[in-house]
């Protein structure tokens, strides 16, 4: 065999490298044209959500167990308005429109400690309330007759002081005050008493206007020292019904329609004045972000229909001891009708909330 010349039977070398050359670009071409083909097929299945089934299909990867993934964190939860209300203890203070007064006489069984001197009665909307709503801390009603802004901090009788009474544990807090601030028993007391001729009643305006005005700073001062005692509480603030008819016609328990007019008035304003200070109150609340709430019941309408001197009234009309020579105290208080809308009153708001959502969270299990 002469060396340089290929031995017949025996494939060239440059034929097998131009083969080898010529596979390599067909393997090129076709990889190229399934990597086209798969762009083309991901831009047309992923809006339609086909690709990940595919990939589930065929590479059995990403198919859902329907189980939870290890290691899941808890999710935090805000609170609805009625949940951050039963979460705890309702708490029930206040003056005798929430103690029962205009039904206390009537009442069998006092309520507990001091029910006797506060004139606490099953028939305020306190138990009512309580009915509607199951509170996960029970509920503790402390509202006594004749309180006054001072005498939440003070005490009435030789009690403890309803303040004392609220705790951190207190989800709910229903109050009403500020009657008495503006000394509306003895107002009253003032109008019926007086001559038929006399304008004794509406000269007392201008003392009047002066202790509602004060009723702002005091209001404020309870508010405070609510939220610091309950931070994470809804804290209801109930008001005051008018007393007479809008336009009232006739005179009633020696008050003239002027007299009924004014009363009326005060009322309004007395209402006016402690809405205003529990809006604010919560406007500061909900720009900080912070739990609870403040939130106001304006009950002046809340009667309507059924003021005194009405065929039905839900106010107590004038009662008078004869023995005694004395105006019994159920006078222009609730009667049991009376505190059962006061009751539809609050078991609505405590539904409804504040008109905002409410910052109150709880950690919910994964």
């Amino acid at each position: 065999m002469i060396s340089g010349l290929p031995s017949m039977g025996r494939e060239s070398p440059f034929r097998g490298e131009a083969a080898l050359e010529e596979s390599r670009r067909r393997s090129i071409i076709h990889i190229v044209a399934a990597a086209a083909v798969g762009v083309a097929l991901a831009l047309a299945c992923v809006p339609l959500g086909v690709y990940p089934k595919l990939a589930c299909a065929v590479l059995d990867a990403g198919c859902p167990d329907g189980t939870s993934p290890r290691g899941r964190l808890p999710q935090v939860v805000r609170l609805t308005p009625v949940q951050v209300a039963q979460s705890g203890t309702y708490v029930a203070l206040g003056d005798s429109f929430s103690s029962g007064e205009g039904v206390y006489e009537l009442d069998k069984q006092p309520i507990n400690d001091g029910a006797d001197r506060c004139h606490r009665a099953t028939g305020s909307y306190v138990p009512l309330v309580a009915q509607a709503y199951r509170f996960t801390g029970g509920t503790a009603f402390y509202a006594c007759s004749g309180a006054t802004t001072g005498q939440l901090f003070s005490g009435q009788w030789g009690h403890r002081p309803q303040i004392t009474r609220v705790s951190p544990s207190a989800s709910l807090l229903t109050l009403s005050i500020g009657g008495n601030d503006a000394g509306f028993t003895k107002v009253l007391t003032a109008c019926i008493a007086k001559l038929p001729w006399s304008s004794a009643c509406v000269d007392q305006d201008t003392a009047v206007t002066r202790r509602i005005e004060r009723l702002r700073t005091d209001m404020s001062k309870v508010l405070r020292e609510l939220r610091v005692r309950a931070p994470n509480a809804r804290i209801i603030v109930l008001g005051y019904p008018r007393p007479f008819p809008r336009d009232p016609v006739a005179s009633v328990d020696n008050l003239t329609v002027e007299d009924q007019r004014w009363l009326n008035g005060v009322t309004r304003r007395l209402n006016d004045t402690v809405g205003s200070v529990v809006a604010e109150f919560d406007r500061a609340i909900a720009a900080f972000q912070g739990p609870g709430s403040v939130e106001y019941v304006d009950a002046y309408e809340a009667f309507a229909g059924h003021e005194v001197g009405r065929p039905q009234p839900y106010l107590n009309g004038l009662h008078v001891d004869m023995e005694q020579l004395k105006v019994n105290a159920r006078s222009y208080h609730p009667t049991g009708d009376g505190y059962r809308r006061f009751a539809d009153l609050i078991t609505k708001q405590i539904a409804a909330g504040p008109g905002r959502p409410m910052n109150n969270f709880h950690l919910a299990s994964p």
